[in-house]
């Protein structure tokens, strides 16, 4: 990828605010034409820096009122094993993000389901077949910031 300048970072912060920006509007507020805009924005989804649009959706108001943050710690640390969690994880519909992370824990699992009930239906399903050595989960009693997009523009300064 070639040198991301201070448009190119105009661009992302906009585009991270609204993915549904038209193409117009976005090229009036960066600052260019239509057509260098147009030009840097396949640039930009050809690197691979643009992963997507997505809408975001209130999951309280759909009824999926309890999230919760479980950890994991486990007596097996091989490519194959970790693979295969993955895989075992990633078909559980409840988990919104999934992390492999380093000190006393191993992986942090982001769920969202419907109260306690669902909370225990999502544990059953994790630890089937699975030889977890300890599993926590920390309820979530209020968001108070979420799906935050890091100030690009800030962050490179």
């Amino acid at each position: 990828m070639e040198k991301i300048d201070d448009i190119d970072m105009r661009i992302l912060s906009c585009l991270q605010k609204d993915g549904t920006i038209s193409q117009r509007d976005l090229a009036d507020r960066v600052g260019l034409s239509q057509n260098a805009c147009w030009r840097r924005l396949q640039r930009l989804n050809a690197s691979g820096l643009v992963l997507g649009t997505h809408a975001a959706i209130d999951v309280a108001a759909l009824g999926f009122d309890l999230t919760v943050f479980v950890m994991i710690r486990t007596r097996h640390h091989s490519k194959e094993w970790a693979d295969s969690f993955r895989t075992h994880v990633e078909r559980l519909p409840e988990v919104t993000d999934l992390y492999r992370i380093g000190g006393d824990w191993d992986y942090l699992i982001k769920v969202v389901t419907r109260g306690m009930a669902g909370y225990d239906a999502f544990y059953q399903k994790l630890i089937t077949d699975f030889d977890l050595m300890t599993v926590t989960g920390f309820f979530s009693m209020e968001t108070i910031i979420s799906n935050r997009m890091p100030d690009l523009r800030g962050l490179v300064r």
